[in-house]
């Protein structure tokens, strides 16, 4: 009889093979749709009617102009929100719906809006701004920390709140049709995303129907339906007619969803052998409208015996904070990572020697010393290294940085139905979505690999609330979820079609496996009956069991774990005449688990490391002081990396023994979290200065070096100096 237990390595035909994604052809050929593409008869474009201001209280709404359009069809108002206070630009207000996209814009922009303005506050990088009572952890007692360091390093850190930026912008396309929603979203969060809209559109949640195939990148910011999901589906119900919302590049640059600020002040004590003593950190930023939680630093390192970490919000008139990719890590690994090479380089120490010395402060010190030791390999770093500022004559000089994080991953919640059907063919149906990662491929290569089938003979369907729901994709939760649930739905069918095929060869179920498109005896290869023989002997009927993965009883099975480490090390050339910042190469170590397809695992990677170096060399959404407004809504002015300012990038990924024993890990999250910090430090030791805040623009690259660097150390009682 089959078992639950993912197949040990040596017997695994397809779980770790490098199979392409299912979706691969109809992507690149066009055919995919997305939400965008979702056009239905009779369909009306809706236009968003939003706040032109960052602070103003709302007077009156006239919508007299707008309705008297040709080709509008009508305008919706959120009356609720007349005399209140708009809270950023872009806030949304109303909509129009027309019979084109041009109509539609031209209403939105005839809404005539009385309003009071008021005073705002756009910055996030002052800490005397900040607001409400500051958080306040501690641990050990720091007084006792820096008496017994020899030395004490203090700097200043920085990175700028940033956009999601997703390829395809947020929104869907609504249809109320015979009392039942229908909707096309682009959303990370298929089977929660109907019970979202509550009483507001008055239908009940067995009445609405969602479906997402393909969408263009969530980032954590696609979980909920938002308000222009609710403004959708009550212009289908007052028109009768399809309604198809989507933000404009404008509005997902400025309302779609932001990652927070960091920028920290921290003090580190340390000993001549380079044990870190204690750290003192004061951390402020932004989310916007929403609530700031502080970066944790110190960040990995958390058994340092003596910490203290204060952390204060400020609340500007942007747009809100979403889950980004790791939420918090990229920050809380910019701050730590930085101030701990600064550390090294004050002592005279070797980066690679400092931080392999201080694995010990970590949850996983034996991981980390191997990681750091294959990253170092693989750049060549032996050959390659040098003290901060000592890479040689001319104007161009060359830099290592290494940096080091850690995530979570378990599966979530998932359940997954598995049909085998009496002619052979099988097909399983699961409410999860794909969102560019391979969900589809790698829910196909566990059922053929749990039926001992190949993987074209699977059939995946996904993407639907109608089917058995799974978790939203957040939290790199998607592919423990769904692997085990679909592994434990196929066991389980399987060991149906065991027992039907032992009453038919008149022998034991459990002296029946399945490999190889056959049913044999398990001491015999040969014999037995085909896959199709098997599946005839159903009759008239199919097999279909449902499996559910309950998180805590899969991991203690050992089909799912969480926790996993990661170092990368950047290789950069830093133009010290004009600030220029290039990529030569990027290298990743990565724990991460059972790995189901390691085509798709290495896609992640490059895809979180480029996504990495542009944060950490382009990205930061720039607001105008003195309007409110973001200046780089575009994709002009708000700048990504592309294929050319990358550089080589190298993945390896720890499985194997003592690695994928632990079941499988999500990582779609991890490896975005170490470039910024990684980069930042291989440039301090290219040009022999801190740039403080991310990103590394040519214009911050020639201030710190005209400045100096203004990251400070002591020696015992010396006075401070500069590094």
């Amino acid at each position: 009889m089959a078992k639950v237990a993912w197949p040990a390595e040596n017997d695994r035909k397809i779980i770790g093979s490098r199979i392409s994604r299912a979706d691969g052809p109809v992507k690149a050929t066009g055919a995919a749709k997305y939400s965008y593409d979702i056009n239905r008869p009779g369909m009306l474009w809706a236009k968003l009617v939003t706040s032109p201001k960052a602070h103003a209280k709302l007077i009156s709404v006239n919508t007299s102009i707008a309705s008297a359009l040709p080709g509008v069809q009508a305008v919706w108002v959120d009356n609720d929100m007349i005399g209140e206070e708009l809270r950023y630009v872009g806030q949304v207000i109303g909509a129009v719906a027309a019979e084109t996209e041009e109509a539609a814009s031209e209403g939105a922009e005839k809404v005539e809006l009385l309003l009071k303005v008021l005073e705002h506050q756009v910055d996030d990088k002052d800490p005397s701004l900040t607001i409400g009572r500051p958080s306040n952890r501690e641990n050990g007692n720091l007084d006792e920390g820096f008496a017994s360091a020899d030395v004490i390093v203090e700097g200043n850190y920085g990175i700028p709140v940033i956009t999601h930026c997703c390829l395809e912008p947020h929104g869907q396309v609504t249809e109320v049709k015979d009392g039942e929603l229908y909707v096309w979203p682009s959303t990370q969060n298929v089977s929660r995303y109907s019970n979202q809209f509550g009483d507001e559109i008055e239908i009940p949640q067995n009445k609405i129907h969602v479906e997402t195939q393909y969408m263009g990148g969530g980032f954590g910011s696609k979980f909920n339906i938002d308000k222009w999901g609710i403004i959708g589906a009550k212009l289908s119900q007052e028109t009768g007619r399809p309604v198809k919302i989507m933000l404009d590049r404008r509005e997902e640059l400025m309302i779609g969803g932001n990652r927070p600020s960091g920028f920290a002040k921290v003090k580190v004590g340390l000993r001549q052998d380079g044990t870190i003593t204690a750290v003192d950190a004061e951390v402020w930023g932004s989310g916007g409208q929403g609530a700031f939680r502080p970066p944790p630093v110190p960040y990995v390192f958390t058994k340092v015996p003596n910490t203290r970490l204060v952390g204060r919000g400020i609340r500007t008139n942007r747009g809100g904070i979403r889950a980004w990719r790791a939420p918090n890590h990229p920050q809380g690994c910019l701050i730590t990572m930085s101030v701990l090479d600064d550390a090294a380089a004050a002592l005279g120490m070797d980066s690679l020697e400092f931080f392999m010395r201080n694995a010990a402060l970590t949850d996983r010190p034996e991981t980390y010393r191997e990681e750091l030791q294959i990253a170092a390999n693989m750049i060549g770093y032996r050959q390659k290294a040098h003290a901060r500022g000592d890479s040689g004559s001319g104007p161009v000089k060359r830099g290592l940085g290494i940096a080091i994080h850690t995530w979570g991953g378990r599966g979530h919640p998932s359940e997954c139905d598995v049909t085998i059907h009496s002619d052979g063919s099988v097909e399983s149906k699961i409410g999860s979505q794909d969102l560019g990662t391979g969900t589809r491929t790698c829910i196909g290569m566990v059922i053929a690999e749990t039926l001992g089938l190949p993987y074209e003979a699977i059939t995946v369907h996904l993407g639907r609330n109608a089917y058995p729901p799974s978790g939203a994709s957040g939290g790199s939760t998607t592919i423990g979820g769904i692997s085990v649930s679909a592994r434990r739905a196929a066991t389980d069918a399987l060991n149906d079609l065991l027992a039907t095929v032992a009453g038919h060869l008149g022998t034991a179920a459990d002296s029946l496996e399945a490999s190889g498109g056959r049913i044999h005896h398990t001491d015999k290869l040969g014999g037995g009956v085909s896959w199709r023989e098997a599946c005839s002997m159903l009759g008239p009927n199919s097999i279909t069991k449902r499996g559910i993965n309950n998180p805590g009883e899969s991991q203690q099975e050992g089909l799912i774990s969480a926790g996993v480490g990661g170092v990368q090390i950047a290789d950069v050339s830093v133009d010290v005449e004009t600030g220029v910042v290039t990529m030569n190469e990027m290298v990743a170590v990565q724990d991460c688990g059972l790995i189901v397809n390691m085509k798709l695992a290495e896609s992640q990677f490059y895809g979180s490391l480029i996504m990495g170096i542009t944060y950490a060399l382009y990205e930061e959404s720039i607001y105008d002081l003195r309007t409110g407004i973001m200046l780089n809504p575009d994709m002009e002015f708000y700048r990504l990396a592309g294929i050319k300012d990358v550089g080589n990038l190298k993945v390896h990924m720890m499985t194997g023994q003592g690695y994928d024993d632990r079941g499988i890990i999500g990582l779609g999250e991890p490896p975005v979290i170490s470039p910024g910090a990684a980069i930042s430090n291989a440039v301090a030791n290219a040009c022999g200065v801190r740039v403080p805040n991310l990103p590394l623009t040519p214009e911050k690259v020639l201030a710190a070096l005209q400045k100096g660097g203004d990251i400070a150390w002591t020696h015992s009682n010396t006075p401070l100096r500069p590094i």
